[in-house]
């Protein structure tokens, strides 16, 4: 029976009291690992002049936490099913905040990368936890839809705040400064999460299967790391091994899923074409998102000049598009429909994408910032909408396996598109025509240019950066070429895959 204080849904189900306080706190995790992610891109020209990292190093400082985090997200939203969300979403908070120190004193490249990764595997354990958690805080679809569209608006805020208060710590600051706003995020979070975060998990969920831990996990890093050394040095050897274990690995996690009576992750979720249309189209869209805007923060500091602040601004309009966008995304969904609003959502990116392959060493900040405005809007829709989809899709019990394979999808486009267009953009500039005098670490990474240039006469300095910029420009407008591509073939599944879905709470739409 439903008390007076506990309002109960159009379907009956109860209103839990304190659920959108209790969203606040999960938000915060939320905002944790989004600003992570967007302060590495403004400290990479500070990291590659203090620790030096060779070109491939500095994009494994940048992918590695996704390769470990698109590994493990699956295990840990099943563990969290298990052994509690609320329980591990706390735990790996505070792991969080400590390998953020870890992160911040590193002193060489591979010590860096060590915490990148160490910092994936505490990562892999917030995000699925936050979305099952809300799955399980919110039974009516409309108030869901809300807390799905406030969740997103958050991590889009936190692209937002990352690049700006990053900006502010490393104009006073040493680079490692970016790392150490976690702490106070961590902090609060685990205070408050500790008294207002209901505890949840799935009944009798059997025992967690570390045999298909280990093969989830070989098979990601596996097939991923084979895509990344092929497009950085061409296929070999080393890569068509790598990707033949990591495929078989997967292949095998499949097979033992199918036949394990509790298995870490329940294949047949993809039978729901709603569910699998609605993480196709989050891989794809990240995938043609995340390496071009791996670069663009270098772009806006070490070709046009911008210090930290300043670029960390002329990137909030993405936030604010993305902000806008997530919040009203649901209503639109029931208004309109999911696949025109996912479709149309990723088409806007492809084009923005494809308006940025003209883009130069002078382009004006108009032509940027409308861009950039339209990715963030697009992106959205089409993230929070897809997000929706996948949670109602599911069973509240299976909500932490369901979050970990959107979670999924969503880092291994990130680190797939950090390896492909990333390497591009890099396989270009290696090539630049610089003056007799170029030393080899200026074709490492532009960051190497730059720091090279201060020990150069002026004429050669000048001449060599010239040409650098104007090859990672080169570079960074057919990554951008490349990921609209992506994007506009990513709005054409959507729009046949999702075809007839709909968000629990709204009629049928053709």
């Amino acid at each position: 029976m439903t008390s007076a204080l506990e309002p109960a849904t159009t379907d009956g189900t109860v209103r839990r009291p304190g659920r959108w306080l209790a969203l606040a706190v999960l938000v915060l995790a939320v905002l944790l690992v989004a600003v992570d992610a967007t302060v590495l891109g403004l400290a990479t020209p500070y990291i590659s002049e203090d620790l030096e990292p060779t070109g491939t190093q500095l994009l494994w400082i940048g992918d590695v936490y996704s390769f470990v985090l698109a590994g493990l997200l699956v295990s840990m939203g099943s563990l969290g099913d298990r052994v509690g969300r609320k329980r591990i979403l706390l735990c790996g908070a505070t792991a969080f905040g400590a390998v953020s120190v870890l992160n911040a004193y590193a002193t060489t490249p591979e010590l860096m990368i060590l915490a990148r990764a160490l910092l994936g595997v505490a990562g892999a354990t917030l995000m699925p936890a936050t979305l099952a958690l809300i799955r399980n805080l919110f039974h009516d679809p409309r108030e869901r839809s809300l807390a799905v569209g406030i969740w997103g608006a958050t991590a889009s805020a936190g692209t937002a705040v990352g690049p700006i208060a990053g900006g502010l710590l490393l104009e006073h600051f040493w680079w490692g400064s970016v790392f150490l706003i976690n702490l106070p995020v961590m902090a609060v979070l685990v205070v408050v999460g500790v008294r207002l975060l209901p505890e949840s998990r799935t009944p009798n969920p059997g025992p967690w299967d570390l045999t298909s831990v280990v093969l989830s996990l070989a098979g990601m890093v596996g097939v991923v790391y084979a895509v990344k050394e092929a497009a950085t040095h061409g296929p070999g050897v080393v890569p068509l091994t790598a990707g033949l274990l990591g495929a078989g690995a997967l292949y095998g996690f499949v097979r033992r899923q199918l036949t394990l009576p509790t298995p870490l992750l329940d294949m047949r979720l993809f039978r729901h074409r709603g569910f699998s249309g609605a993480v196709l189209a989050d891989l794809l869209s990240v995938l043609g998102l995340s390496g071009l805007v791996f670069f663009l923060s270098q772009y806006l500091q070490l070709v046009q000049g911008r210090r930290p602040f300043e670029a960390g601004l002329a990137e909030l309009p993405a936030a604010i598009g993305a902000v806008a966008a997530g919040l009203a995304a649901g209503r639109a969904a029931r208004r309109f429909s999911v696949r025109s609003v996912v479709a149309g959502g990723l088409a806007a990116v492809g084009l923005a994408l494809a308006a940025l392959t003209v883009i130069g060493q002078s382009t004006g900040y108009p032509l940027l910032g409308a861009a950039l405005l339209v990715v963030g809007a697009g992106a959205g829709f089409s993230f929070t909408v897809t997000a929706d989809v996948i949670l109602s899709s599911v069973p509240r019990e299976q909500a932490g396996a369901a979050s970990a394979v959107s979670e999924t999808a969503y880092e291994l486009g990130a680190a797939l598109g950090i390896a492909v267009l990333g390497s591009i953009v890099t396989g270009v500039y290696r090539d630049f025509t610089g003056p007799a005098g170029t030393p080899a670490e200026a074709r490492e990474s532009l960051g190497g240019a730059v720091e090279a240039a201060s020990h150069l006469p002026a004429g050669t300095a000048g001449a060599m950066l010239d040409a650098a910029r104007q090859s990672f420009v080169d570079g960074l407008a057919l990554a951008a070429g490349v990921g609209a591509v992506v994007l506009l073939a990513a709005a054409v599944a959507a729009w046949f895959l999702l075809r007839g879905q709909r968000l629990e709470g709204t009629a049928d739409h053709p």
